[in-house]
């Protein structure tokens, strides 16, 4: 077993939403609680209430960042040692003034080369992101 796997003999499944404002092109990140200096996508364990994936990409979507929306595209999948990462886009509706983590982390709107820019240092996240329908088409 792998010493980053926590305990777990099979990969932790974490489910990230790619919050996005289509219509100013922009994505929101927000800080990490272990780091509070960098920037992340809201994501967390997927768990057997969720059901499907999705549900869980919303959830933690409302729990770290406030957004409201709809989830509107599968993006792709990243298996790492220790987890198993699926990405989705979610098109945000609303943002709470308050929510459930709203005191331990902050949000902030970026476009995409700013966004890419500041997940370097979580290279699954700029993975994801890079994956997503805001990139630059290549």
């Amino acid at each position: 077993m792998s010493s980053n796997t926590k305990g777990r003999t099979t990969p932790r499944v974490v489910c990230c939403a790619i919050p996005i404002a289509r219509s100013a092109n922009k994505v929101l990140l927000i800080t990490s609680r272990k780091r509070p200096n960098s920037w992340v996508l809201p994501k967390g364990g997927w768990e057997a209430s969720d059901g499907v994936l999705e549900a869980a990409a919303s959830r933690e979507a409302l729990e770290e960042a406030g957004v409201r929306g709809k989830i509107t595209r599968f993006v792709t999948t990243i298996p790492t040692a220790s987890s198993t990462y699926h990405f989705f886009e979610l098109d945000v509706e609303t943002l709470d003034p308050e929510w459930l983590e709203s005191k331990e982390r902050r949000r902030e709107w970026l476009d995409y080369s700013e966004a890419i820019g500041r997940l370097q240092w979580k290279s699954e996240l700029a993975q994801g992101l890079s994956l997503c329908s805001l990139a630059p088409r290549r």
